[in-house]
């Protein structure tokens, strides 16, 4: 039998079995980053943007996405959120701007809210690059990283670093 828990004894891919396990309160809070020029960060500061209000966008995208994780990452449980909030935060260094974005999840369930989170930081970030992609294609989308999680088996989880 396979050490890992997404193998079957025949060694092929499968969903685990979380059903003996306890529910508990989890959450997680993902980062994420895009680094866009001044003119970009100028029209989204200002709500210029022809598309409309791109942090707005990005923000539902986020939350929608987290929503959807199951349906596009294979080995993931359909589970219901009870929470979901996305925050941003910018980082300006001359005409280089940072938009960095925290995305936090909850669920009262039998497993884990990681990858709802680190999607919604994903998701959230290639909305705002979508979204200005118009003006500039340079755009970068930095570190996405787990930056801490509760409850379940394994325990809490805190990052001691930030990463940017």
């Amino acid at each position: 039998m396979s050490e890992f828990t997404h193998f079957n004894k025949e060694g092929r891919a499968k969903m685990v079995d979380v059903s003996d396990k306890p529910e508990t309160v989890r959450t997680a809070i993902a980062h994420s980053s895009i680094t866009v020029n001044q003119e970009i960060y100028d029209r989204i500061t200002h709500n210029q943007m022809k598309k409309g209000d791109v942090l707005a966008v990005a923000q539902v995208a986020a939350v929608m996405a987290s929503k959807k994780t199951w349906d596009i990452i294979p080995m993931c449980h359909p589970i219901p959120l009870t929470g979901v909030d996305i925050s941003f935060d910018w980082e300006s260094d001359n005409n280089c701007h940072t938009l960095h974005i925290s995305a936090s999840v909850k669920t009262k369930g039998n497993t884990g809210v990681e990858m709802e989170a680190l999607t919604a930081a994903s998701v959230c970030a290639l909305t705002v690059y979508d979204m200005c992609k118009a003006v500039d294609k340079g755009m970068v989308i930095g570190k996405t990283y787990l930056v801490e999680k509760t409850g379940g088996k394994n325990g809490d989880f805190k990052r001691e670093e930030r990463l940017y």
